[in-house]
C-alpha cells in the first residue's frame, strides 16, 4: 500500500527545504566545509567530491523525469520520502520532520527513486530499480513488487534502501510549509 504523505526531515536551526543544489558553487562548498567542521551531522561525512556528484545526478534526474513527461519548475528537486523513515530524523543534531499529503503534489512535478538517490542511481548490482526514476502513477506496481524499504530494511543490513525518496520539482505545493521550523503532520 502507497504511503498518503510525504516526510521532509530537516535541521530546526537551518529550516525546512533549505538545499546546498539552490546555492552557487561556492557558497554551497563553503556551506558543506562548515558541515564537515561541526562533524556533529551526517552531511559532515559527505566526501570532497560530493557536489559535483550531486549535480550530476540531480541533472541526470531531471533528464529521466523530462523523458517520462515530468515538468520540472526547478533545475534541482527538493528531497522527501514516502511514508516516514525515523533514521533519517537522526542525522540532525536537533532534526525535525514535516509531513505533507501526497495529493499536494501533481503528477508533473513529482518523481522517485527506490532507495536514496545517490545509490539508486550511482550502485551497479543489477536490482532492476538501480538507474530510474518513477513517476506517481507507478508507486503501488514497484511497492507491490519490492516493499517498502522502511518495513524490509529499517537498520540498512540489506543495503542501501531504506526508503523511497521523492524529488519535488516545483515550489507551489511546498511554499506555505517553507518557513515552518516545528514538527507539522496533516
Amino acid at each position: 500500500m502507497v504511503p498518503e504523505f510525504l516526510t521532509h526531515y530537516y535541521e530546526a536551526s537551518i529550516g525546512p527545504f533549505v538545499s546546498l543544489s539552490d546555492l552557487s558553487d561556492e557558497d554551497a562548498e563553503e556551506v558543506l566545509e562548515m558541515l564537515r567542521e561541526e562533524a556533529k551531522v551526517f552531511a559532515s561525512r559527505r566526501p570532497e567530491e560530493y557536489l559535483e556528484s550531486r549535480w550530476g545526478i540531480e541533472t541526470l534526474l531531471r533528464h529521466l523525469f523530462m523523458q517520462k513527461g515530468g515538468q520540472p519548475r526547478r533545475a534541482h528537486p527538493h528531497y522527501m520520502v514516502l511514508g516516514e523513515c525515523p533514521w533519517l530524523k537522526s542525522w540532525y543534531p536537533k532534526g525535525r520532520e514535516l509531513q505533507i499529503p501526497l495529493s499536494y503534489f501533481p503528477r508533473e512535478v513529482i518523481s522517485f527513486t527506490y532507495g536514496d538517490t545517490f545509490p539508486a542511481m550511482r550502485t551497479k548490482d543489477g536490482k532492476p530499480y538501480r538507474g530510474r526514476i518513477y513517476m506517481l502513477d507507478e508507486l503501488p506496481a514497484l511497492i507491490e513488487e519490492f516493499g517498502l524499504p522502511q518495513d524490509w530494511n529499517a537498520d540498512g543490513q540489506f543495503g542501501p534502501e531504506r526508503y523511497i525518496e521523492a524529488h519535488i520539482w516545483d515550489n507551489a505545493p511546498i511554499v506555505r510549509f517553507m518557513t515552518e521550523s516545528q514538527h507539522i503532520v496533516f
